[in-house]
């Protein structure tokens, strides 16, 4: 399999880490170049017409895209360590911690980065930086709910570490190096202390 990824984004990332936290390592990685606009070639828009990071080609050929299916895919490729939960019952929730926290978290940071940095003016024309301002406050709104709920339980949807915590994570790394947001430092202890206990993870170093 070949993973089409690109440096320092956010959601290949999710992947690698994913996949990290799986011990796999048979998976080719690909780095497609976005300030280059490789992602916009003929090449890659054959695989994804869409343009976007991660896609993932299997061995027959066929391209799996968007996050969640290709660690839906990975998941059931390699069941163990599982991310994703066991039985429906598990599964729902943790699905329901996941898109929580990309809808309103991961997304609310992307909307704030790509409307309000200079660097990210090649991905989004024209930029809206009103948009961008309004995202970064709603973003803060969820930060504060998730700092709350992980007051109470070790981890995004409950007592073990799943694909949630890697989403949780990956969007609170991009926030930290793009907006320069420190939980801590705007009274969110709880999601701070979280943060820095994921840092320490060894899927959370590779390959950054």
């Amino acid at each position: 399999m070949k993973l089409y990824t690109s440096a320092r984004a956010p959601n290949p990332r999710r992947v690698t880490m994913f996949m990290a936290e799986k011990g796999m390592d048979g998976v080719e990685q690909i780095n497609v170049d976005m300030q280059a606009n490789e992602h916009r070639t003929p090449a890659y828009l054959s695989k994804n017409p869409l343009g976007r990071v991660p896609a993932l080609e299997l061995d027959d050929g066929r391209v799996l895209c968007e996050t969640r299916a290709i660690c839906t895919y990975l998941e059931g490729l390699q069941p163990e360590p599982n991310l994703m939960g066991e039985g429906y019952e598990e599964r729902a929730f943790i699905e329901m911690a996941d898109r929580r926290v990309e809808l309103h978290l991961f997304s609310g940071i992307a909307n704030w980065v790509r409307h309000s940095h200079p660097g990210l003016a090649f991905l989004e024309q024209p930029q809206f930086a009103a948009f961008g301002a309004a995202q970064g406050e709603k973003m803060r709104e969820i930060a504060h709910w998730l700092d709350q709920t992980l007051a109470q339980q070790a981890y995004v949807a409950g007592a073990r570490f799943t694909i949630a915590d890697i989403t949780a994570f990956c969007a609170l790394e991009f926030a930290r190096g793009l907006m320069k947001f420190r939980p801590g430092d705007e009274g969110m202890a709880h999601l701070q202390a979280y943060r820095d206990r994921i840092a320490e993870r060894p899927s959370a170093k590779a390959p950054w």
